[in-house]
């Protein structure tokens, strides 16, 4: 994928490939042969801040299955005691993962999407959820939540200004790394291009509906989208 080229798409799937790949790193997605079959047991809970729903209940909201819920719970206690994550544990996370990168506003950006009760921190279930639509959502389901994460006044519309700061947060983090190497102002152009694709009628803001419509007419995107199936 070249370096503008296709920016759109690399920005919704960086979500996904980066989340993964944290988790993965700090052991909180272990390989489900790790772990011993306990699906007649439920969620182990120690002594926590925050104690999850019960396994059923996730089990309905989510598309994991029982044993999956209880290795992501593991995993989630092991690295979150508490039972639960704030956002400058989210940043020291993403900073040690991405050193020679600043990742504290995209870090920032995620974590916003995740706290789905705006609360400042992010329950297991809350984790579990979003994972949820990341991995086995459908592919309307998985746009929305991408549109969530551009909204970030959480007022339902994108502005090129939103817009423009998920897309900086990434280049900060990563554009260093990219080939050919970006120009400063690469980001900017390549929002003004893509905020006029999806703004059809001009009326300065995304909705829901202009986003989801452009996403899924571009082949690329599409594809993109199910690069994450089967991940866990």
């Amino acid at each position: 994928m070249e370096a503008i080229q296709g920016m759109e798409v690399f920005a919704i799937g960086v979500v996904i490939i980066l989340f993964m790949a944290v988790l993965k790193q700090f052991g909180i997605l272990e390989p489900m042969s790790s772990f011993e079959d306990s699906s007649d047991s439920d969620l182990e809970l120690s002594t926590v801040r925050h104690q999850p729903e019960g396994l059923d209940q996730l089990q309905a909201q989510t598309k994991f299955t029982r044993k999956e819920l209880q290795s992501l719970y593991r995993g989630f206690k092991n690295e979150c005691p508490s039972g639960l994550v704030d956002e400058e544990t989210f940043k020291t996370i993403y900073s040690q993962f991405f050193p020679q990168g600043d990742a504290t506003t995209y870090a920032h950006f995620l974590f916003n999407a995740f706290d789905i009760d705006r609360n400042g921190s992010i329950r297991f279930e809350d984790f579990v959820i979003g994972l949820s639509v990341l991995l086995r959502g459908s592919v309307t389901e998985k746009l929305n939540w991408a549109f969530n994460l551009y909204d970030i006044n959480k007022d339902g519309y994108i502005t090129k200004e939103e817009m423009l700061a998920i897309m900086k947060s990434i280049y900060d983090m990563m554009g260093r790394y990219t080939y050919p190497c970006v120009r400063d102002d690469a980001p900017s152009e390549h929002v003004d291009k893509f905020f006029q694709k999806m703004d059809k009628n001009r009326d300065g803001v995304v909705t829901i509906e202009e986003f989801i419509e452009t996403c899924q007419k571009d082949e690329n995107i599409m594809n993109s989208m199910q690069l994450f199936e089967n991940v866990i």
